[in-house]
This record gives structure tokens, C-alpha cells and sequence, in this order.
């Protein structure tokens, strides 16, 4: 096995929802998988999650030599990252833990290899922060739910990673098939979990204001923009919507009524009774349909969309 840009053994450090997603990847890319978590149980949590999720891998292709019996496991996390050619870490959303456990991977690690969190909010010159050997070789690879199906992963350097660094990780998520993206500023939640953040936000809004129902405004976007969304982006859908006069005409024309839109867009706050409202909401709107069942009905459909896509000439 040669391996992949270099990388043959990956380190999944942190095995929920995230790390169980991104060991499957990885495996169904032909890679050996090394995963680390301290949690009780969690190996066998992990092997049951990528079992789930091999089917699914299955159908979109996997590679040559690709086996679940290519995972290994471990209880320590520095153990882990010394065994790898890549880590990819899964573990909670605090800064305090993530700068602990980046500073114990950084000593573990070799020195080329490199640190991506999985964060996907938090910024990589904080999670850095304490790592004394390599910290220039520590970034940000967010990926989107479920890693072992959608493509993105957004690529956010620290204040010291390296070019390089940067580079060979575009290049690695690239290779194993990823879509990945440089992201140029640290902010929270990075760009995809930004603009998410914008539709949520009046979403809530929409909802706590009794203009419409949590089931309307799913429809609202599963049946709207949602669908073209899928296929292109909301500046190449708005360049489509101008006609033969394409973007500019829609800022030409549009733009005014738009800016009124913003401003007239809501700032609620996600108190006990809006949370309670869109809890009930979605309860009602799902009607006891098992969640994972609909999230495997929801991949299966993504893979199609995404085979499709991938025949197309859509960017």
C-alpha cells in the first residue's frame, strides 16, 4: 500500500458523530485508519458506526484494497498521532481541551505531519496555542455533516501554519476526493456555518414571530432555493436569475428592494420558549419518523445527487 500524497495511516482522533464519519472515509479511500477516544465503549461504538456507513460508502465506490478490517484502535490519542501520516481530530468544541490535546499530538506527532481539527467554529491559532514543537503544521479542516458524504471541508490556517502546510492539505482532501476550500480570515464558524447561521437566524425569526411554521419553512427551502442550491451557488443561482443581463442586472434591479429586505430581517434571541417553539415545531413536522432512518434515506438521495453532479458540467 502506497498510500495517498504520502499519507498510508490516518490518526481519527475523537470517534462521535464527526470522527466515526471521517474513519469510514478515509478507510473507503484505501487508507489504514489508527482512532483514538477515551470514552467508555467507544470502540465498539466506532466499529458499529462504520459498519452502518459502509453500505453507503459501497454504493458511491470505494477504493482498491478498502476494508473496514483496516481500523484500528487505541486509548491514547499521542499514541495514535505517532503511528500516523495525517491526523484528523473529532474532539469537543472547548479551547481549553482543544490546546491540551493539540500541545500531546504535537509532541507525538512526526514533524511533517499534519494537525487538522475538525472545529467548526474555533480558530487554529488558538488551538495551537500551546503546541511547542511544530505549531506551524496545526489547522483548521471543517468538514460538513456527514463528512462521509458531503465533500466540503473548509481549510482555515492559523497565524503560524506554514504555505506548505496549507498546500499539502488542499492537496490530500482533494486526492481522497474532498471538495476543500481555503478559507483566508479566521472567523467563527469559518464560511459554511456562517451562512447557515444567516438562514437560521430568520428562520427562528420567522418562526417565533408566527409567520410560519418550523414544516413551512423547511418546504420553503426543500422545495425552493434549497434545490438549486444543491446544484449552484447562491452567486451563480442570482447570476442565472438576471437573465442576458446576469448578476449586474439583478443588482441593478433588485438590489434596493434588498437592501429593505435586510433591514427589515429579525434579530430574534433563542430564549426557552423560541427553543421549546422549534423543538414542538419539528416534532409535529416529522411525526415520529425515526431520525436515523430519515438521515439514511437523506444520504442515499445525496449520493445520487452527487454521482449526478459529478457527470455533469455544473462548476
Amino acid at each position: 500500500m502506497t498510500g495517498i500524497l504520502g499519507v498510508r495511516r490516518v490518526a481519527v482522533i475523537g470517534t462521535g458523530v464527526i470522527g466515526a464519519s471521517w474513519a469510514a472515509y478515509f478507510l473507503a479511500r484505501g487508507l489504514d485508519v489508527v482512532a483514538a477516544d477515551p470514552a467508555p465503549g467507544a470502540e465498539d461504538r466506532l466499529r458499529a458506526d462504520v459498519a452502518a456507513h459502509w453500505p453507503t460508502l459501497l454504493a458511491a465506490g470505494v477504493a482498491d484494497g478498502a476494508s473496514p478490517d483496516r481500523l484500528s484502535f487505541v486509548g491514547d490519542a499521542a499514541e495514535a498521532a505517532a503511528a500516523a501520516d495525517f491526523v484528523q481530530e473529532n474532539g469537543p468544541e472547548r479551547e481549553d481541551f482543544k490546546r491540551a490535546l493539540f500541545a500531546r499530538l504535537d509532541e507525538a506527532a512526526r514533524p511533517d505531519v499534519v494537525l487538522a481539527s475538525s472545529s467548526s467554529g474555533m480558530g487554529a491559532t488558538a488551538i495551537a496555542r500551546d503546541c511547542a514543537a511544530h505549531p506551524e503544521r496545526v489547522l483548521i479542516g471543517h468538514p460538513f455533516n456527514p463528512p462521509h458524504v458531503i465533500p466540503l471541508v473548509e481549510v482555515v490556517p492559523g497565524q503560524r501554519t506554514t504555505e506548505d502546510v496549507v498546500a499539502r492539505t488542499l492537496a490530500f482532501y482533494t486526492a481522497i476526493g474532498k471538495k476543500p476550500i481555503r478559507v483566508r480570515q479566521e472567523l467563527p464558524g469559518h464560511i459554511a456555518n456562517r451562512l447557515q447561521a444567516a438562514l437560521w437566524r430568520e428562520a427562528y425569526s420567522l418562526v417565533d414571530r408566527g409567520v410560519a411554521t418550523v414544516a413551512d419553512i423547511d418546504t420553503a427551502i426543500s422545495y425552493g432555493p434549497g434545490l438549486r442550491w444543491a446544484l449552484l451557488g447562491p452567486f451563480a443561482n442570482q447570476h442565472l436569475s438576471g437573465g442576458p443581463g446576469g448578476i449586474a442586472h439583478i443588482l441593478e434591479h433588485l438590489g434596493p428592494p434588498t437592501e429593505a429586505w435586510w433591514r427589515d430581517l429579525g434579530d430574534p434571541s433563542l430564549t426557552p420558549e423560541l427553543a421549546a417553539k422549534l423543538v414542538a415545531g419539528v416534532d409535529e413536522a416529522l411525526a415520529g419518523t425515526d431520525s436515523a432512518e430519515l438521515a439514511a434515506r437523506r444520504d442515499a438521495l445525496l449520493q445520487l445527487l452527487l454521482a449526478a453532479k459529478a457527470e455533469s458540467d455544473l462548476p
